[in-house]
């Protein structure tokens, strides 16, 4: 078996769930020689270090000034030893069970990427549906693909230079994760839910100060510009891949301006934007129903306000 290096980032993270983050590594079965947990400490008021003993010898633990998740995740990756990667985020955990198939795929199928599913469920069963060997661009065109650096484990020599924009506070996995898929010639994908994911509202995702808001926002159509010019440059199969993914997100962010702002005015200026960059209206594809029928509904500005008025609120 080769080895899994284990990037887990905290900021600020009450000490109980940094152990259960640490427990559920500890409960798999990996060897020492077959794992490796780096906890990168991105300048938590406190360190957790005197709390944290009696796992001392399981992992390395490294502080540095408060950077964001981007900056942390870039340095786990510069320590790291394994030959694999799986990213953790602090306030989550592995589900052991449907986890063991993950590591089985990689014990016997010698693979760039397993995907798995992760959920807001403390307990799920195996799903033992495997689809794979695939290439990361076959995948990703005939597929919607969840935007996580925490939703796979992925083989370190893929990445090359790709390493996370360290200039955003939001939205990084999204650029992240379609560029490490192009990457992969033996993508392997599991329905199996392997990894937990905590909703709790310290959490990046629900700061709802008017000024997070907006940053969410203009962090998010920049990587999706970011893409579409990457889309260009690419051959004819990664082309028609990557833009499904920014058909995807584009739908994402204008579903995220309607339910964060209920501006119409502001909307409209989002709208206009895409528009000169080539993204709007929506692509005429079948991706998904839910694609087919959001694109329908943003078409005109009536139906846009229709839309202010009815969808739920985000925060």
């Amino acid at each position: 078996m080769e080895k899994i290096s284990f990037i887990i980032t905290d900021y600020n993270l009450p000490l109980y769930m940094i152990k259960e983050c640490l427990q559920s590594i500890l409960a798999l079965s990996l060897n020492r020689k077959e794992r490796e947990i780096i906890l990168i400490d991105d300048g938590s008021d406190l360190s957790p270090m005197d709390d944290l003993t009696n796992y001392r010898e399981e992992f390395i633990y490294v502080r540095q000034p408060n950077q964001g998740v981007s900056v942390a995740r870039n340095l786990g990756l510069r320590i790291s030893t394994g030959n694999f990667i799986q990213f953790i985020d602090g306030d989550d955990w592995i589900i052991q069970a449907p986890y063991e198939h993950c590591i089985d795929l990689i014990r016997y199928y010698n693979p760039d990427v397993v995907l798995f599913k992760m959920t807001h469920h403390k307990h799920t069963e195996v799903q033992f549906d495997v689809t794979g060997p695939v290439d990361g661009s076959d995948y990703m065109l005939h597929n919607n693909i969840h935007g996580s650096a925490c939703s796979c484990i992925f083989r370190k020599d893929l990445l090359g230079e790709l390493r996370f924009f360290e200039n955003r506070k939001y939205c990084e996995d999204e650029e992240f994760m379609p560029r490490l898929l192009l990457k992969s010639e033996r993508l392997f994908y599991t329905p199996s839910q392997a990894y937990y994911y905590r909703q709790h509202t310290a959490s990046v995702l629900h700061k709802v100060s008017p000024k997070d808001k907006i940053r969410r926002l203009n962090d998010n159509v920049s990587i999706i510009l970011h893409l579409s010019h990457l889309a260009d440059t690419l051959t004819p199969i990664e082309r028609e891949a990557l833009k499904r993914r920014v058909a995807q997100l584009t739908m994402d962010y204008i579903y995220n301006v309607i339910t964060l702002t209920r501006n119409i005015h502001y909307l409209e200026n989002c709208i206009r934007r895409l528009y000169e960059h080539g993204l709007f209206p929506l692509p005429d594809k079948r991706y998904t129903r839910k694609y087919i029928w959001f694109r329908k509904l943003t078409m005109t500005k009536t139906r846009r306000k229709l839309l202010c008025r009815l969808l739920p609120h985000l925060s």
